[in-house]
């Protein structure tokens, strides 16, 4: 069976990958990016097979190779600091983008089990920004209960119809810079709140001035879930 496409770190052990990790980009990044973390998430995880896929459409900005899971025409971090509820039109337009591109992470996503042979608790999924939208959107929207869900300085699309949707309750952990410019991180008070709604375990760790990134403060935060997330029987 061929490989799932993007790049990717197979198992440090060198034996056949136990558990996965799929890391997702934020808008006008690619997968080229969030691999470069992987070799340091695989030396605590040999036995952990990485990939990275690329947003199904060229980012919008038009920067040469970036990529988006869907359009982010109108945000406003101020207007989503200010007032997250008043952006209903925009948000509807990014969860109508989540809902067209979760059909090819949907299938990223079997595509990685059946080449490794592993159920759904054996693979995690890692969002970066936008990659976190699509993480969570598409995480708790599988029939079958995903290892768990990283989300680093994102926000929530389609949250008010979760309730509906929901399919499955994976562990997630949130991790969020207080400083973020991109994201404000008052986006993390409301994916807590929607998750406690739709009885989701969720943890949150907020790094003091930390802006809009993955530091290794929230590096090592994610390695620790994980180690103990995809080990677990």
């Amino acid at each position: 069976m061929s490989a799932p496409s993007g790049p990717s770190l197979q198992a440090l052990s060198q034996k056949p990958a136990t558990s996965a990790a799929i890391f997702l980009h934020g808008y006008g990044s690619n997968g080229d990016d969030l691999i470069g973390l992987a070799p340091a998430f695989a030396q605590n995880l040999p036995s952990t097979a990485f990939y990275s896929p690329q947003g199904p459409e060229p980012w919008e900005g038009g920067m040469f190779g970036g990529r988006q899971w869907f359009t982010l025409a109108g945000y406003d971090p101020e207007a989503m600091r200010r007032d997250p509820l008043r952006m209903g039109g925009v948000y509807e337009k990014m969860f109508q983008g989540a809902v067209k591109s979760s059909g090819f992470l949907h299938e990223f996503i079997d595509d990685v089990a059946r080449h490794h042979n592993l159920s759904a608790a054996k693979i995690a999924l890692i969002g970066f920004s936008q990659g976190t939208m699509m993480a969570l959107h598409t995480g708790l929207r599988r029939a079958e209960a995903l290892a768990g869900i990283v989300g680093f300085s994102g926000a929530m699309v389609g949250g008010t119809k979760l309730k509906d949707q929901i399919k499955s309750r994976p562990p997630v952990v949130l991790i969020h810079g207080s400083a973020d410019p991109v994201v404000p991180v008052e986006a993390l008070s409301e994916i807590k709140k929607t998750l406690d709604e739709n009885a989701v375990p969720v943890e949150i760790l907020v790094i003091p001035g930390h802006q809009h990134g993955i530091d290794q403060i929230g590096a090592e935060r994610a390695i620790t879930f994980l180690r103990h997330k995809l080990s677990a029987a």
